[in-house]
C-alpha cells in the first residue's frame, strides 16, 4: 500500500529515538572514525590500525574476502588481517575497510522504500565515489567525502526498521532526486531520513564533518559550518542518480547553480565527474564479481602459500 501523505499521522517522535529503538543496529560503522583519526596520525603504525580492525568481528570476518576479491588480488589468498591490510597498503586500507562496512550495514532490502540491496548497495557506492570524485576537484578532504557519500542514505535502514515494526505493509513514495521521498518521511515523523542518518552516525561517534553534510543534504547551504560538504554531498547525490536511475527528470533536476556556488563547480564538472563514475562502478562490479584465478599451492620452508598459477611462467615477473 502506497500511502499519501494525507493519510498519515505525524508521531511525536525524534531521530534519535528512532535509532534508540532500532532492534537491528549493525556495530560495523564505528570503525570508521577511529580509523580516520588513526590514519590522519602520521605517528600510527600498522599494528595500531590491524588492531583497530581486529576489535569489530564483523568488519574483520569482512576485511578477508574484500582483500580476497579479484578487485584487490593479485592471485595470492590472504588468511589474515595482517596480510590483507599490508596486501592493499596503508593509503587504501580505508578504501578496504569502507567496502568492508558497507558490505555489512548496506545489505538488506528496504522494504518500505521498495528498494533492493544490490541497488542500495549500488547507488551509495556511486555517490561515495562521484563525492570523492569532487571532492579532488574542490579542495575538499577525500576520504571524508567518500564516507559521507557512502553513508549519505543510512537513515533510511533506521526509518525502514520503524515503519515495518510499526505500519508493517506501509509504502514510502518515492519521488526520485532531489527530494527523494520526503514528502512522506516528514508527514509520517516529522523528519526526514537525512535527519535519522545525522542521528545515526552520531551515534556511531562520527565527527560532526561527517553527521553535518548527511543532515543538510537535502538544504545545503542552510548549515553555515558545513556548507561546502554539504553542496558537494548534494551534487554526488545527483551524480549518483544519473549513473544509477538514469532518466529525463534526473538530468533536468540536475543541482541548481547556487547550490554548486561555494564549490565553484559547474554542469559540465559534474558531467565529466558522471562519465568517471559510471566507469569506475563498472569496473568495480566486474572485479568483485569476477571469480580469482586458477591457483596452486606452493610449499616455502616457511610453510605453504597458494599463487595463481601462472605467477612463475616467464614474462609474469
Amino acid at each position: 500500500m502506497i500511502a499519501s501523505p494525507a493519510q498519515f499521522q505525524a508521531y511525536a517522535i525524534s531521530p534519535e529515538q528512532v535509532v534508540r529503538e532500532l532492534r537491528h543496529l549493525p556495530s560495523a560503522p564505528k570503525i570508521l572514525p577511529r580509523l580516520k583519526r588513526l590514519l590522519s596520525d602520521g605517528n600510527s603504525i600498522m599494528h595500531e590500525i590491524v588492531t583497530l580492525i581486529r576489535l569489530d568481528p564483523g568488519i574483520d570476518a569482512r576485511v578477508l574476502p574484500t582483500a580476497n576479491s579479484a578487485y584487490y588480488s593479485n592471485g595470492s589468498r590472504c588468511f589474515t588481517v595482517d596480510e590483507a591490510v599490508n596486501r592493499v597498503g596503508y593509503n587504501q586500507v580505508y578504501e578496504l575497510v569502507a567496502y568492508a562496512v558497507a558490505s555489512q550495514v548496506l545489505v538488506r532490502p528496504l522494504e518500505a522504500y521498495g528498494i533492493e540491496p544490490e541497488a542500495l548497495w549500488r547507488s551509495s557506492v556511486a555517490c561515495g565515489l562521484a563525492a570523492e570524485f569532487l571532492a579532488g576537484l574542490t579542495g575538499q578532504e577525500r576520504d571524508i567525502a567518500y564516507t559521507v557519500g557512502l553513508l549519505h542514505s543510512v537513515g533510511m535502514l533506521a526509518i525502514d526498521e520503524w515503519v515495518l515494526r510499526n505500519h508493517p505493509g506501509l509504502k514510502l513514495s518515492w519521488e526520485g532526486f532531489p527530494r527523494e521521498a520526503c514528502e512522506n518521511e516528514r508527514a509520517l515523523l516529522g523528519f526526514t531520513q537525512a535527519e535519522a542518518g545525522a542521528a545515526l552516525l552520531r551515534h556511531w561517534d562520527f565527527p560532526l564533518s561527517m553527521c553535518e553534510p548527511v543532515r543538510w543534504q537535502y538544504f545545503p547551504r542552510s548549515t553555515a559550518g558545513y556548507q561546502k560538504m554539504a553542496c558537494l554531498l548534494h551534487a554526488a547525490k545527483w551524480v549518483r542518480s544519473v549513473v544509477c536511475a538514469p532518466s529525463p527528470v534526473t538530468r533536468t533536476s540536475a543541482p541548481d547553480a547556487w547550490l554548486l556556488q561555494p564549490l565553484r563547480l559547474s554542469a559540465a564538472h559534474l558531467e565529466n565527474c558522471a562519465i568517471e563514475v559510471k566507469t569506475q562502478l563498472a569496473d568495480i562490479s566486474r572485479h568483485l564479481d569476477a571469480p580469482l584465478v586458477e591457483q596452486e599451492e606452493v610449499q616455502f620452508p616457511g610453510g605453504t602459500r597458494i599463487f595463481a598459477k601462472d605467477a612463475f611462467r616467464p614474462g609474469n615477473n
